[in-house]
Formats: C-alpha cells, sequence, structure tokens
C-alpha cells in the first residue's frame, strides 16, 4: 500500500466513526489530507480500534517519520558533561524519553491541529498512546496532580518512551509555590526515568506558552533541577534541554555557557 492510499484509508476509517462527517469530502491534495487526518486524530476520544487500522496507521506514520530529518542523541555534541541543549522538534529526536509538557487528564490536546507539544505527541504516536493514557487514568480515578510525572511507551515516535508531566499554571503573579511544582516536574521526570532504565532524557520548557511560566524563570529552575537532581544522586542520565524557540536558546545558552 502506497502512502496515499494508507493516508485515505485512515481518514475514511476515521470518518466513518463520526456519522456527522460521513459525507465529507476528502481533499485531492496531500497535504490537506494530511492536515485532516491530523485533526480526526485530535479530536478522537480514546477507545479500541481495529488491528488493521493499527497496522496501517503504524505503516503510514513510520514512513512519515523516515520522511523527516531524525536527530540521534549520539550526534549532539554535550555543552557540559551528561547535559545537551538542542533547538528543534522534539518529536523527531532519537533517545530514551521525552518529556511531555501534558495537562491533568493526561489524554492529550484534542484542538485539530492545536501545534502544542502535547497534541504533536500524540499525533505522531499514534491513537495508541491516547488510549493507554485514558486506561492509566481510569485506574488512576482522579486528574493527575501536578508536578508529578507518568511514563508510557512511544509506539510510533523514535524515541523509547514518553514522560508525561503535568506543569503549573501561572494565572497572576508567579508565586513561590509554582516554581517549586515546575522544580517538581523535573525531578519526577529524571527519577522515573532513572527508575526505568532510561539512559537519556529530553525535557521539553515545561510550562511556558500557554501554561504561562516566564521563559527565563523556567529555564533557571530547569538547569538547576537537573543539576542538583544529578549531582544528589549520582545519576548518569543524559539530559537534553530542547528548546523550539529562539528566546528559549538563547536563555538556556547563558545559563549553560554554551556560547
Amino acid at each position: 500500500m502506497k502512502q496515499e492510499e494508507r493516508r485515505r484509508f485512515l481518514i475514511e476509517e476515521l470518518l466513518r466513526e463520526r456519522p456527522s462527517c460521513r459525507g465529507q469530502e476528502i481533499p485531492a491534495d496531500a497535504e490537506s489530507q494530511k492536515m485532516l487526518l491530523r485533526g480526526l486524530m485530535n479530536v478522537r476520544h480514546p477507545a479500541a480500534i481495529s488491528q488493521r487500522f493499527l497496522e496501517v496507521q503504524d505503516d503510514y506514520l513510520q514512513e512519515e517519520l523516515r520522511a523527516k530529518k531524525l536527530t540521534r542523541l549520539s550526534e549532539l555534541f554535550p555543552v557540559q558533561e551528561g547535559i545537551y541543549l538542542w533547538r528543534g522538534d522534539i518529536t523527531t529526536l532519537a533517545c530514551g524519553a521525552i518529556v511531555n509538557a501534558a495537562n491533568s487528564g493526561m489524554t492529550g490536546c484534542y484542538q485539530p491541529c492545536h501545534n502544542c507539544i502535547d497534541n504533536c505527541v500524540h499525533t505522531y504516536a499514534g491513537v495508541q498512546l491516547r488510549l493507554k493514557c485514558a486506561e492509566m487514568m481510569e485506574q488512576q480515578g482522579y486528574a493527575e496532580p501536578t508536578g508529578r510525572a507518568r511514563i508510557t511507551p512511544a509506539y510510533n515516535l523514535p524515541c523509547d518512551y514518553v514522560i508525561h508531566t503535568v506543569g503549573p499554571i501561572v494565572q497572576g503573579k508567579l508565586s513561590q509555590h509554582h516554581c517549586e511544582l515546575l522544580a517538581s516536574c523535573y525531578r519526577s521526570c529524571l527519577k522515573l526515568a532513572d527508575e526505568n532504565g532510561v539512559s537519556s532524557i529530553a525535557f521539553c520548557c515545561i510550562s511556558t506558552g500557554v501554561f504561562m511560566f516566564p521563559n527565563d524563570r523556567a529555564a533557571e529552575i530547569a538547569v538547576r533541577t537537573v543539576k542538583e537532581y544529578k549531582e544528589k544522586t549520582g545519576s548518569m542520565i543524559e539530559v537534553v534541554f530542547n528548546v523550539f524557540k529562539e528566546e528559549d536558546e538563547r536563555i538556556y545558552r547563558e545559563l549553560l555557557g554554551a556560547d
């Protein structure tokens, strides 16, 4: 099956699940089809789906991944011992685990084609990730508290695991409690990674963006907490600070003395 055929199959199957959309016309051009497929995956609530769908989806996502520029941890150079700074798409980084900045529901972003990391991670991992997260939350029985971490397989992402953490939402003035919760996110992720034998972890800029934590303070807390954890525990885990914006890259370069 060619990639175009896989994409159309997946769109048709997802439309079939939604009675109100069954008459929707599928666009002819590839980019519009890709956006439609992503949007349908984003709004789909966690539920089982046919094995055939999963096989085609996995083949499709793996082929899309091969078409992207993958970055492997072995290709990066540390800015300090065991610490890396990398600007790029975290869903294309091959390492032990990537950190997803989740919300308290833990099942991903449902806004079609939203560009947050939660949306991207769930999109390129495949529908299995949302179902896995939903199963964990059902077993837990309550919303995920801020500052903790949960680990899942990465499915179709090039990393081995995804570690999900809910960062603090800053509404109004930044408080010491916000800072303590953010530090807890980093410690929880590192501890969980070590407990699961994960040798490397890539952190996104947790709680910045829509959660409104000031970028400079968030970066200071991230760097300090990682260094303190590694010093206190003797952990040999390799840490990547992943940034996407030029502003964040500048902040981290100054903090890490990378210039």
